[in-house]
């Protein structure tokens, strides 16, 4: 026996079988325990490793200095300095809690390698010395000699040297039909999971017995293979987390170069060093942004309910926004598209009397139960035995005595593809035969090889092959009275042909208007999925993708990345078929680097490395594995491609409320800025028109609830029509400060302005008059600055209500559609009052009540601000529509087929 040492380093599990004994060092009797001992400590045991991350401490530093963390701790310090602990302990909690939700992103790809680790067998059955034993599957070596059963998990990567089996392959390819895999050469040209003749770790074998050769064991496993590309391919930033961030830096700068000029002017104009310093920091406090993150987090959070009642548990706040930011679905087939339950589609016989025998046929030839749930067993008999049942006179599932007149069974055989009974149906011996329509043919006289009969038959293979249906051919064979043949060789010859049976997984009902409202929004779909390129290309045109115009690549793992940056940079929609796990995230990264914000659909393991990858990815919850769902950040609870496209639309109006947020935020930023450069710029002459625990009383009060209410504004009128934003379009335009500071904000500090000199003049105030405690106007200067208060609480009123549509009028919106900021303003009124009118609060706040005259006229306020913002934008629909971009030609329909591309024909069915 060939010691460790002497092991080919890689071996090729598709090379001659003989060699690839040589190679591994073992036989057919397997290894002994001796040498089997010695691999285990050469190469380590059979598990999926977990790499070694960084310590839980240097995390939360690296989260706790964060660029936008910094912000807040600034934030925090100067309410500290500003006498106001609560809100600077408010602020150091948002902090704790943004690090520890960033900890927990960070965490989710160790935690799909530890649901990847589920997959594998504690036991596994192996030769060792000559014998069958059972040893621990951790405990596997490359060249031990492996035992399969019905019912058994993969533990390695094996290579079959003797019988068959029937392997559920989908925790790796997503899709569910299982797979054959026989003792065979292998087929040149095939990508691994492919090869007739190999297995993996972690997937089922449904039927048949074998054994195998192990060539693979822990982290070289495909499976292992999955873990390491899942643990590469680390989470980005989405596109809202990398705007807040440049948001809130502009907000600070904004602050403090205010607060720098502030302080230049007042020691200009002759203001002592101690009010100068004082006043700088309370412009700071009344400019720094402590309710962005937590207003964003809410409004994400309100989004996160929203579409969990929808179907679509969102694992990342953020993922909201993404969603509402995405260009491009790339999506499975089998059970996204599809509602992974095959059923009859289609019936063929050579004469149209025939078809009540061939329902009957092919019911006999099942092994289907009934059970309390239905019927079980394999899918595609369960799906044949459905749709014979009216073909089959009625009788129970079509199978009704159908054991009892059974003779003889010959189970699916996965190298001759067949499956045959012998049964008394009807009246005499008769031999049913049911498998590939080649391999029955190729068992049939009737109808003989190479006449016009059989051209129809292969003509009509042909054309539901080419509707992606999943086409079975039933023979029989009469035999003679008390005649039952014992070998299945004996039984599968000189057949008739009763007629074919065409199987399909349809596609969901809901799906192809899902599709066409993608459209609408100027999404493009396309579908990645490991089934072949007939079937996935029939799905995607019944549901409307590609219309007009579909590529089908028939063999995915043969694009290089020019020939898929042509593809993906073309206007056509794209079925890309055989797809592996190296390919999804080809496909991923392709998309990312042309600017596009990539929503990825998964459900298999071999999914994960791309849903990691992926801006959001969106695992399936019903049919998924818990990899998938670990590594994705959305997870469809219904499996329903319609759910993504609801999402879509959610994460359109929370990012669209979040622009509202920031609009409301900044416009009355002016107003509150512009009463202290009058004081400086005056050097002192015009008494500063409010103070800073006013200010805070706005930020911390009056602002907070109407705020929060924006995150619940319905979304507008056609959000669904307008195309996708890109990626580089961030949350804050010039358009945006233009109506924040430039319209909404000037006219805001203009009323406000007008009230506190409106009060002053009426009183006799002239500029460097006294107005300090014991002075003749400290009351009337009380009463200038509630007035300047009380008109910024009008003007964010006013505010609040203008922003909730950035083009339509209040009235398409509808004035009561967000109960919960009428609400809010109902509260913003109410603490403006008790902070007006209540006397411990005047004292505290340093205002005065106001009289009939002032109060009218602060009343106003509410209807200029947004009266005047709903001519601007009827003034904007009246001008002429901007132009969209120009169509661009489409290439013609094409399934592409490596470098060789051919047009189809045809209209979509």
């Amino acid at each position: 026996m060939a010691s460790p040492s002497g092991l080919c380093p890689e071996p090729d599990p598709c090379e001659p079988l003989p060699r690839l004994f040589t190679d591994l060092g073992t036989g057919s009797g397997g290894l002994s325990d001796r040498e089997a001992a010695r691999r285990l400590v050469a190469y380590g045991p059979n598990e999926v490793r977990r790499r070694e991350h960084a310590s839980l401490a240097h995390e939360v530093v690296v989260q706790l200095v964060h660029p936008l963390a910094l912000l807040l701790w600034g934030a925090g310090a100067l309410a500290f300095v500003a006498g106001t602990a609560v809100l600077g302990w408010a602020i150091l909690a948002v902090v704790a809690l943004n690090a520890a939700f960033a900890l927990l992103q960070e965490r989710q790809a160790e935690r799909a390698v530890e649901e990847l680790a589920q997959y594998l067998p504690e036991h596994a059955r192996v030769v060792r010395d000559g014998q069958d034993r059972t040893v621990d599957a951790r405990d596997l070596v490359r060249g031990d000699l492996l035992v399969l059963d019905e019912g058994d998990k993969v533990p390695a990567d094996a290579r079959l040297v003797e019988g068959a089996l029937e392997v559920d392959l989908s925790m790796l390819t997503g899709e569910s039909a299982p797979v054959d895999r026989v003792a065979a050469d292998s087929e040149e040209g095939l990508p691994a999971l492919r090869e007739p003749n190999l297995v993996f770790s972690g997937t089922m074998c449904t039927g048949g017995q074998a054994k195998g050769v192990v060539f693979a064991t822990g982290g070289h496993t495909e499976l292992g293979r999955i873990a390491a590309l899942s643990q590469r391919a680390r989470r980005e930033t989405s596109p809202l987390e990398r705007q807040v961030q440049r948001v809130a830096w502009l907000i600070a700068a904004v602050a403090i170069g205010m607060g720098a000029v502030f302080l230049l002017v007042g020691a200009l104009a002759g203001l002592p060093l101690a009010d100068a310093l004082l006043f700088a920091i309370g412009l700071l406090v009344a400019n720094v942004p402590e309710g962005l993150l937590p207003t964003i987090t809410l409004a994400l959070a309100v989004g996160v309910r929203v579409l969990a009642r929808q179907g679509a548990v969102v694992k990342r706040l953020s993922a909201v926004e993404t969603l509402g930011s995405t260009d491009v679905i790339c999506t499975d087939k089998t059970g996204t598209l599809t509602a992974n339950q095959m059923r009859l589609r289609a019936l063929w016989t050579p004469d149209d009397a025939g078809k009540g025998r061939l329902g009957r046929a092919a019911a006999e030839c099942t092994t289907v139960d009934h059970a309390e749930q239905g019927l079980v067993g394999d899918p595609t008999e369960i799906a044949l035995v459905e749709g014979c049942t009216g073909w089959a006179e009625g009788r129970e599932g079509g199978t009704a005595g159908r054991d009892a007149r059974r003779l003889a069974l010959f189970r699916f055989d996965a190298r001759r593809r067949l499956m045959s009974v012998v049964t008394t149906e009807p009246g005499r011996p008769t031999v049913v035969v049911k498998g590939a329509p080649e391999a029955v043919l190729a068992r049939t006289d009737d109808p003989p090889s190479g006449g016009p009969a059989r051209q129809r038959v292969l003509a009509a293979v042909a054309d539901m092959a080419g509707r992606g249906l999943r086409v079975l051919a039933v023979a029989v064979r009469d035999l003679a009275p008390g005649e039952v043949p014992r070998q299945r060789q004996d039984a599968e010859r000189d057949l008739r042909l009763v007629g074919l049976v065409g199987l399909y997984d349809p596609p969901r009902p809901e799906v192809a208007d899902a599709v066409r409202r993608c459209h609408t929004a100027g999404l493009r779909v396309h579908v990645v999925t490991g089934d072949n390129g007939i079937t996935a290309t029939a799905v995607a045109r019944e549901v409307g993708i590609g219309a007009p115009d579909l590529v089908t690549v028939a063999d995915s793992e043969t694009l290089d990345d020019a020939a898929l940056d042509r593809l993906l940079g073309g206007q056509a929609e794209v079925v890309f078929a055989r797809s592996s796990p190296e390919t999804k995230l080809k496909i991923a990264d392709a998309l990312r680097a042309q600017g596009r914000v990539v929503a990825m659909t998964g459900d298999g393991a071999n999914d994960a490395p791309a849903l990691h990858r992926a801006d959001i990815g969106v695992a399936m919850g019903r049919s998924g594995t818990g990899v998938a769902r670990e590594a994705a950040t959305m997870v469809l609870t219904d499996d329903s491609f319609a759910t993504i496209v609801t999402a879509i639309e959610s994460g359109r109006r929370v990012y669209d409320n979040v622009r509202k947020f920031i609009q409301y935020i900044f416009a009355h930023a002016v107003p509150e800025i512009v009463p202290f450069l009058v004081f400086a710029l005056s050097g002192g002459a015009v008494p500063i028109p409010l103070t800073v625990l006013q200010i805070l009383a706005i930020d911390l009060g009056t602002d907070t609830l109407p705020a929060l209410a924006l995150g619940r504004e319905p979304a507008e009128p056609g959000i669904m029509s307008r195309p996708p934003r890109s990626r580089s379009h961030g949350v804050i335009s010039r358009r945006m400060l233009l109506r924040a500071w430039g319209t909404i904000g000037v006219l805001s500090a203009i009323l406000v302005m007008t009230a506190f000199f409106y009060v002053l003049w009426r009183a006799g105030w002239r500029p460097g008059d006294p107005t300090g405690v014991g002075a003749p106007l400290h009351h009337a200067y009380l009463t200038a600055t509630t007035a300047t208060f009380a008109g910024l609480v009008a003007c964010q009123i006013g505010t609040a209500m203008a922003v909730r549509t950035e083009h339509a009028s209040l009235r398409q919106v509808g004035p009561f559609t967000n109960p919960m900021l009428l609400g809010g303003i109902a509260v913003e009124v109410a603490f403006a009052a008790a902070l007006i009118y209540l006397p411990p609060l005047q004292r505290l706040f340093g205002t005065a009540a106001l009289p009939l005259d002032v109060l009218l006229l602060v009343l106003c306020f509410p209807v200029l601000i947004w009266g005047s913002d709903e001519l601007r934008r009827w003034a904007g629909r009246r001008g002429p529509p901007s132009e969209g971009p120009s169509p661009q030609a489409r290439a013609p329909s094409a399934l592409w087929d490596g470098d060789r591309s051919c047009a189809e024909k045809g209209s979509r069915p």
